[in-house]
């Protein structure tokens, strides 16, 4: 039986209590790889598309229609496991077919009226603009705010002749001159990446809501049951 997690009593602890969020890790992780996936999705979509519209005057159209169609399907399962390993939301797998479909073509049919699968498409071409502005929250946030922690370090470094550095490079602005004001722009940057860390894993809670609508069919209700007289 596990023990559950206790709180931080502080709002301190409750602030800073984020770096002991692994999923805080895992959500910026996903907004870094995001930029890639939404390439990778993007390119898909778009392309099959665009040869399943050139070939739908051939013979050949029609099955490579249903096969990108199916493909489509199994890549929003996949990043539905991607996404709940990352964030941790439960993303329960969408039935590929009801229990009333009989046969191939019973299948296929209810494949293409499935509001699902042209929501995913929708997800999939999507995520291109969604991983552009991740993958920039991401690096600009951590860009900043690791160059406010180290740059007073590096400063320091350089004042005692640990290393030397160009003439023409400055690793830090003027106000830096007073000693003092080190200590005010590491704080700065601990509290810009505390600050990148909650919004990662806000970003995660909202993504993996934003993909369950889009990826995940609701789940059905059991028929009600018959009575026999």
């Amino acid at each position: 039986m596990t023990t559950p997690r206790r709180l931080p009593k502080s709002g301190a602890g409750a602030f800073f209590g984020v770096f002991l969020d692994p999923r805080a890790y895992t959500s910026l992780f996903f907004m870094l790889l995001s930029l890639a996936t939404g390439i990778i999705y993007f390119t898909f979509s778009v392309t099959g598309l665009a040869l399943s519209a050139g070939l739908s005057v051939l013979v050949i159209g029609i099955p490579f229609f249903l096969m990108f169609i199916a493909l489509t399907r199994v890549v929003s399962l996949a990043e539905g496991r991607l996404i709940e390993a990352m964030t941790g939301e439960r993303m329960p797998r969408r039935p590929v077919h009801q229990s009333n479909a009989d046969g191939f073509w019973a299948r296929v049919g209810q494949m293409l009226k499935d509001r699902r699968t042209w929501t995913t498409l929708a997800y999939l071409i999507l995520m291109l603009p969604l991983g552009i502005v991740y993958f920039v929250m991401a690096v600009v946030g951590l860009a900043v705010s690791l160059a406010f922690i180290f740059a007073p370090l590096v400063e320091i470094a350089s004042r005692f002749d640990w290393f030397d550095l160009p003439d023409d490079v400055h690793m830090s602005p003027p106000w830096l001159d007073s000693l003092w004001a080190l200590p005010l722009m590491v704080l700065a940057g601990v509290l810009l990446l505390t600050l990148l860390m909650h919004l990662a894993r806000g970003i995660g809670k909202l993504h993996a809501l934003y993909a369950k609508a889009l990826l995940v069919a609701p789940a059905l209700s059991p028929a009600p049951p018959t009575i026999k007289t």
